[in-house]
């Protein structure tokens, strides 16, 4: 399988969740301006959505979409339990922070990379994700993962998004129970090597 990925972009949840769970993963870089892969192929015609990430399957196909590719890997690789067993309650509780990532922090981002974006508009965009932040701190206050005791997709998809607040020059130390589980996540050896990989090391929270 390759996986398509930008640098810190939030295809290094996948690049993460592959590390943990044991799967060999060719990476491909893409140049989003150009829309070019590393290789000099079109991505618009790998994934003509134009982002990352994008995983290629043996069969030739592609899979895209952050939360979509994580949860494949981690249910190909059951062992590795970094999803709970589809059909439990447990799932749905993970399909439940997938969700709340996706569209509550992972869009959240959306107008703050947008340099065209009104101060403003970018002034209530992060207050916007202040309130999420909180809503994430109140819940990491009681266990260390967002499903408990133990590391899954879902904590490698929020570590990337709330990453990017080191773009951004958002002060999450309000949230201390936020920033421990960013550098609790940080720590682990597989995103250690991911973000080395990627050149992230030096912006890693």
């Amino acid at each position: 399988m390759k996986l398509y990925y930008y640098p810190g972009a939030c295809s290094l949840a996948p690049h993460i969740v592959a590390r943990e769970a044991g799967i060999d993963l060719s990476l491909e870089k893409v140049d989003l301006a150009t829309r070019t892969t590393e290789a000099g192929a079109n991505y618009a015609a790998i994934n003509p959505k134009g982002y990352v990430p994008a995983l290629g399957l043996q069969d030739g196909s592609v899979l895209t979409e952050a939360g979509a590719i994580i949860q494949y890997l981690a249910h190909s690789q059951p062992a590795a339990g970094l999803a709970p067993a589809h059909g439990t309650m447990e799932h749905y509780r993970l399909l439940e922070w997938i969700g709340f990532i996706s569209t509550e922090i992972h869009k959240g981002f959306g107008p703050l990379w947008n340099p065209a974006t009104p101060d403003a508009v970018k002034a209530a965009a992060k207050e916007r994700l202040a309130t999420r932040f909180a809503h994430l701190d109140g819940s990491l206050a009681k266990q260390p993962f967002l499903m408990g005791d133990r590391f899954t997709i879902a904590d490698a998809y929020l570590f990337t998004v709330v990453n990017w607040t080191n773009f951004h020059g958002i002060d999450i130390s309000p949230f201390v129970n936020l920033q421990a589980f960013q550098a609790r996540v940080a720590a682990r050896p597989s995103v250690q090597k991911a973000l080395e990989v990627e050149g992230l090391l030096k912006k890693a929270a």
